[in-house]
């Protein structure tokens, strides 16, 4: 780092993404990227004209997108807010809302804690489970930002609406944060509880379930009220936050849901079968409802099969926090790279 960075910032520790290496082609199976292409609508729609006007601003109201976010999901475009990845969300909430602290799991997206220290924010965080689930009672009557990922990131597991609904009522002069970046695949949305409380933030995103991690392009449910806060934080940053081209394949997604949601039925079956073939190789696999399993065996160490499937061309992703160090977290792709990565699994641990 140079000389000039900011005291407060010398000893965070960033954010590490998923490995984009360009070595060798690989099997993906550790960034949760679908393995489907996006609609064929939504690739038509970029046309030449559509490149040439990227020469113009794009809308800083995002109005057409929040409209038909709006009318798929039963909200009002007041109710809606549109991102440059719902990571954006995330930044602008704590931002924003974590004033008086936050609460998350201890094991969950990495983005919270770095999000915290960023912004030098207070942050407690509560030991999941010791079979890894959320135990909802903690989060209750904290009077700080509360952020819950639903399903649970990396190990797929869920609460049910219920329990997130203790959570918002016992917190009613603070924000909580549902992250439903996963939802779309068995999970239970908690969004019909935003007409009834004004202090639940909904965050979506269209990189998983709608095939489109490349756009970077995320959106974020709430009152009226928080909707116009996280307005505030934009339009003080990057107003034009989302570009043209993005925006307008956001729309064109939105409108061929029929073909996303065939696609998340896919994934869910595919999950399914992958599950049942490593159960039957003496693995063991925590409960997902995401697009991702997460995975440890008694026959390797989690960071060596790790290596050893990097080796044979197939990328999982391996953390080295010491309680889960011994899982792998595995993207469900096609039925082929499942079947792929299923033999390769027998070959090394022969």
């Amino acid at each position: 780092m140079s000389r000039f960075l900011n005291e407060q910032y010398r000893a965070m520790e960033a954010y590490t993404p998923g490995e984009q290496p360009r070595d060798m082609q690989y099997i993906k199976l550790n960034t949760n990227e679908s393995p489907y292409p996006p609609a064929p609508s939504v690739v038509e729609a970029m046309t030449g004209e559509q490149v040439e006007l990227l020469r113009l601003y794009s809308d800083p109201t995002a109005k057409n997108l929040k409209e038909r976010l709006a009318g798929l999901y039963g909200v009002k475009p007041e109710n809606v807010f549109v991102s440059n990845g719902s990571d954006e969300v995330l930044n602008f909430a704590f931002m924003a809302f974590g004033g008086q602290g936050a609460v998350f799991p201890d094991i969950s997206y990495g983005f919270y804690e770095v999000y915290a220290e960023l912004y030098g924010i207070n942050a407690e965080k509560i030991p999941l489970e010791e079979d890894f689930f959320v135990d909802y009672k903690k989060y209750c009557g904290k009077n700080k930002l509360v952020v819950i990922a639903n399903p649970n990131a990396p190990t797929g597991m869920t609460i049910p609406v219920w329990q997130i609904e203790e959570i918002v009522k016992t917190n009613p002069d603070s924000p909580v944060l549902i992250d439903e970046a996963y939802v779309d695949f068995g999970g239970e949305t908690c969004l019909p509880l935003v007409a009834k409380y004004d202090n639940l933030l909904v965050t979506r995103t269209f990189s998983k379930s709608r095939c489109l991690a490349g756009g970077r392009l995320g959106y974020a449910f709430a009152s009226p009220a928080i909707i116009a806060d996280l307005e505030k934080i934009k339009y003080s940053t990057n107003p034009y936050n989302i570009n043209r081209l993005t925006l307008l394949l956001g729309e064109k997604t939105v409108e061929a849901e029929g073909y996303y949601q065939e696609k998340c039925a896919e994934i869910q079956k595919t999950r399914a079968w992958t599950v049942e073939q490593l159960e039957g190789l003496g693995f063991s696999v925590l409960p997902s409802k995401a697009n991702f399993i997460f995975v440890k065996t008694d026959k390797m160490d989690g960071g060596e099969l790790y290596r050893k499937l990097k080796e044979k061309g197939i990328l999982v992703r391996h953390f080295t926090n010491p309680r889960i160090c011994q899982f792998n977290r595995v993207t469900i792709g096609t039925k082929n790279q499942m079947e792929a990565l299923i033999d390769t699994i027998k070959e090394v641990l022969v």
